[in-house]
């Protein structure tokens, strides 16, 4: 389909397609998260804190990726309508950067293993870039309706966590012994292809509403990124993103430790029972949370999904040692994967309302600024999450030795590592919630939103009351007289 303005279906065939490259999005920080870590310090016996930092450093260099990749978006011009061009090249190239991380090289330097490992993760990382800020800019060149989005995000968010399941569980299958090399390689070549499979059908089953492209330069695209931050509503969302993500990129990265030193149940096939129960308690989650979105707010979805979340992560705490029944943990990792489909499907779909209020700021319609600053923020929050794991276990005296043996750990050393499971993800749920509640914009300030905007271009000859006037500036945090103005998009040109 070309970038024109005819109608398009937006029945069920259209949401898979468009939602299909979710699975890569869904299942290959999965995958990083729980098995990449593993790789480095099980595998190849690198020291944890370490290991920790490669993704970590590679937020460094998305700094400086993300917001280009967003300003050159916005101002592609391509017969397949620009975010649809970069979906086509960010499928291939994320594929193939994402089997580069797992080759293994033969050298026992550890300095060697750390530059090499560190320069194959910056790749995946800018391979990700390429794909996921145009496709996270998509749906609002899509659609503009508030409740379609929803319907859409919320096929979206199904096949992240069908990507999130069949990531989750079949490398458990695929990788018995967590000190084989080999293993890790072959399934990375699985996944790169199925990644760009899905990848490739949304770029075949998508369509872009034909725009002018943006017109800035690329020294534009830093204080164009920085810019977004004016809008009160896009930091609140940004603190919804940090939150809800790094609380599960805790749980998946910390899985394998839980299981194999906490629980000592990885060879009895554990891990693939966590998984398994955590990921389709999503799936059905996501099938209860969506149309209760759709129903009454993206907001309110986080506000019920959340405590739900909350309540299985601290019932962890009554069952998290060597003997413990798994019945009961597969009980509260229900209850995880329950909250956290109806957290993740709202955030997705809060996203892609963050343009239209950034439009009403800045006069210029520019999604893929958005969705790169979107998505720095979320790969900064798996490089921290991985960062902080890393050094957490290294504090509660975890030996990689040990690990690379195939060993036990101390058993303080498995007290601290339940601990790190179950109440760092608590503490970040809380905050969640907090910002859950805070958070300024349901269907009925979008409306006003989308309408005001349609004054400002002189499309709707009707006065902003004075109720609307207030919605506008506590959605924004701008002054009504200071909206609509390029000046708030940081652009020099």
């Amino acid at each position: 389909m070309g970038i024109n303005d005819k109608q398009h279906s937006y029945g069920i065939g259209s949401r898979m397609m468009y939602g299909m490259a979710e699975f890569y999005n869904g299942g290959a920080f999965v995958i990083i998260n729980t098995f990449f870590a593993v790789f480095l310090t099980k595998a190849l016996g690198m020291p944890a804190a370490l290991a920790g930092t490669i993704p970590l450093v590679g937020k460094i260099w998305d700094a400086i990726t993300d917001p280009i990749m967003g300003n050159v978006t916005d101002r592609t011009r391509s017969r397949f309508g620009p975010k649809r061009f970069y979906i086509l090249l960010g499928g291939i190239v994320s594929a193939i950067t994402f089997i580069l991380m797992w080759l293994t090289i033969p050298s026992k330097s550890m300095v060697a293993l750390y530059i090499f490992y560190l320069f194959m993760y910056c790749l995946f990382s800018t391979g990700f870039t390429i794909l996921m800020v145009p496709y996270n800019g998509l749906l609002p060149d899509m659609i503009d309706d508030y409740s379609m989005r929803a319907k859409f995000s919320n096929v979206r968010m199904i096949w992240s966590t069908l990507g999130s399941a069949v990531c989750g569980l079949v490398p458990t299958f695929l990788i018995r012994d967590n000190l084989d090399t080999a293993s890790y390689l072959r399934c990375a070549l699985i996944f790169g292809f199925l990644f760009l499979v899905t990848s490739m059908v949304t770029f075949f089953g998508t369509w872009e509403k034909h725009k002018e492209p943006v017109k800035s330069s690329i020294k534009d695209s830093f204080p164009q990124a920085i810019s977004v931050f004016k809008n009160r509503s896009f930091r609140l969302f940004l603190g919804l993103y940090l939150f809800g993500q790094c609380g599960m990129d805790f749980v998946s990265g910390m899985a394998v430790y839980y299981v194999d030193d906490v629980l000592n149940g990885y060879s009895n096939g554990y891990f693939t029972y966590l998984m398994g129960v955590l990921l389709v308690s999503q799936l059905v989650g996501m099938v209860i949370f969506g149309p209760v979105m759709s129903r009454t707010s993206k907001k309110f979805t986080i506000l019920v999904g959340a405590p739900i979340r909350l309540v299985g992560t601290l019932g962890l705490l009554f069952f998290s040692h060597e003997g413990a029944s798994i019945l009961p943990i597969l009980c509260m990792t229900g209850l995880i994967g329950l909250g956290n489909a109806a957290t993740l499907t709202s955030i997705f779909a809060i996203m892609a309302d963050m343009a239209d209020v950034d439009e009403l700021i800045t006069s210029i319609h520019r999604p893929g600024t958005v969705s790169g600053m979107a998505t720095f923020v979320r790969k900064v929050s798996s490089g921290m999450s991985a960062a902080i794991i890393g050094f957490l276990l290294t504090a509660v005296g975890y030996d990689e030795t040990i690990a690379n043996v195939g060993g036990r750990q101390a058993a303080s050393t498995q007290r601290g590592i339940a601990l790190i499971y179950i109440i760092v993800p608590a503490i970040l749920i809380t905050c969640l919630i907090i910002v859950g509640y805070i958070f300024p914009m349901t269907g009925k300030e979008f409306a006003i939103i989308k309408k005001e905007v349609e004054r400002r271009k002189g499309l709707d000859d009707s006065v902003a009351s004075q109720e609307e006037i207030r919605v506008c500036e506590k959605v924004t945090g701008i002054s009504y007289d200071k909206l609509w103005d390029k000046a708030n998009s940081g652009s020099r040109s």
